[in-house]
This record gives structure tokens, C-alpha cells and sequence, in this order.
């Protein structure tokens, strides 16, 4: 249990945010995350997809659709030089139109049970590793399991509910800004090719 992750929310962080899109022919990498991903995977952190799909117990689709999208990042993680170690998701949503997902569940974030399973499974000590997500559900649910937290300030915050679980270690524009916080903490040190990858990145 001593692998670092950064734990990565979906739509709106890692991928340009469509709202209940499964449909891999419309699926982008958002700005700056090819660099971000590449050297993060270079410096030896794991790259774990945690997200919120309540399109499944809206009805707007099924859980095996994901596993077109799972895949459809995957490649695209790899055509940046990065590699995809887990995608952990939540399909329930309290009142949902249908029965079997219609339940309070301790998966979907704030919550932090889609970090805690990982961690299990994965064998990621929380206490070193991050969550990068684009809202305060996604910050509360990185501090709840433990992490550090970068909460990126692009839109997708509307809400604004701040207690001190909602509060992130650092607020970035996008995902190249939270590689470079990360990488730039102190917490592990860039190994050779990650400080190189770091250098050759665009800004």
C-alpha cells in the first residue's frame, strides 16, 4: 500500500466536459493534459479515473457503454505516453428514475468510497497521492480519503459550498498547472525522465 496515485475526475478534468456523452468519436482530452499526464506518469504516479455517472440511473445509458469510454481514454492515454491504472465509477443517484441505482451509496463523490476501493485494489497509500477535479465535491471527497487536493478553476464550480473539507491545497487553471504543483511539492521527488518530460512540456 505505498504506489502514489493522482486520482483524476472525469468530465470537465481530464476530458472536455459533455455532459452524458459516451460516445468515444467525442471524447478530448482537456487543455493541457497530455503534457500533464505524461510527465506525472514519468515521475511514477499511478493515473486512476474517479467519477460521478448518473447518466446510468438517469437511464441515459448503460454501465457496459462505459467500458467504451474506459477504453477510448486508455488509448488516448497512451498516445500521450501516459497509461491509465484504474477507472472507478459511481452509477447511483438518490431518487433516480431507476429502482436498482436509486439509493444514497458511499461511492458517489463527495463521498470518498470510488478512492477508498482503489486504493484497495491498487495498492495506493491516499496519505501520498492527489485528486485533481474541477468541483468541491470532488475536493471533499480527495480530503475525506485523505489526499492532497487541486481543485481546477475553469467553470465547473457553481456552487461554491465551502466548509474546510471543500478547501483544496491548490487552485490551478488547468491540468499542466496541477502537474506542476504536484511535481513541485515536495512530496516525491521527479524522478530523471519525469524532470525531463517536465522541461520539454509546453506552457
Amino acid at each position: 500500500m505505498n504506489r502514489q496515485a493522482v486520482f483524476l475526475d472525469k468530465d470537465g478534468t481530464l476530458i472536455e466536459n459533455e455532459p452524458y456523452n459516451v460516445d468515444p468519436a467525442r471524447i478530448r482530452l482537456s487543455a493541457g493534459a497530455e503534457a500533464a499526464l505524461r510527465v506525472l506518469h514519468a515521475a511514477g504516479y499511478r493515473l486512476v479515473v474517479v467519477s460521478n455517472q448518473s447518466g446510468v440511473a438517469r437511464g441515459y445509458f448503460g454501465e457496459e457503454e462505459l467500458s467504451a469510454v474506459r477504453d477510448c481514454i486508455a488509448e488516448l492515454l497512451a498516445r500521450a505516453g501516459a497509461r491509465l491504472d484504474g477507472f472507478y465509477y459511481c452509477p447511483h443517484l438518490p431518487d433516480a428514475p431507476i429502482a436498482r441505482y436509486a439509493r444514497i451509496c458511499a461511492c458517489r463523490k463527495p463521498a470518498p468510497g470510488l478512492l477508498f476501493r482503489a486504493a484497495a485494489e491498487l495498492g495506493i497509500a491516499l496519505d501520498r497521492s492527489w485528486l485533481i477535479g474541477d468541483i468541491l465535491d470532488d475536493v471533499e471527497a480527495g480530503n475525506r480519503a485523505g489526499c492532497r487536493t487541486i481543485l481546477l478553476s475553469n467553470g465547473g464550480e457553481t456552487e461554491w459550498r465551502r466548509s474546510p473539507l471543500r478547501t483544496p491545497d491548490a487552485t490551478v487553471p488547468n491540468l499542466w498547472a496541477a502537474a506542476q504543483t504536484i511535481l513541485n511539492s515536495g512530496r516525491a521527488a521527479p524522478s530523471e525522465r519525469a524532470d525531463r518530460a517536465l522541461c520539454e512540456a509546453p506552457r
